[in-house]
């Protein structure tokens, strides 16, 4: 039987979660980008000041943003969920399941 090529991935020895500074500054860089997006949404509702349907339409948009950053920004990350690498023997299966299996009858 051929043996499995060689995998480059690492084999994960641990479930370590991020540093409380990596997680902080992710948060913060989430509740940034979320809060950015506001101000160009007012910036199209006053440029579209002649279009009110859609100037409201960009007001609107804007209005849930500050809510919904802070939610976001205070929620932890959610958990990776990795692909690790298991040894696994292919040989020892394939031969337990070519025996043949005794059968008892009452």
């Amino acid at each position: 039987m051929k043996s499995p090529e060689p995998d480059d991935t690492p084999i994960l020895i641990t479930d370590a979660a991020q540093s409380y500074e990596e997680e902080f500054a992710t948060r913060r860089r989430r509740y940034s980008i979320m809060m950015a997006l506001r101000v160009p949404c007012l910036v199209l509702a006053a440029v579209f000041y002649n279009t009110p349907w859609l100037a409201v339409a960009f007001i609107l948009v804007s209005i849930p943003l500050p809510w919904m950053a802070v939610i976001i920004a205070n929620d932890r990350l959610p958990i990776k969920a990795s692909k690790f690498r298991r040894y696994r023997d292919d040989s020892d299966v394939a031969a337990l399941e070519r025996k043949d299996h005794p059968v008892i009858e009452p």
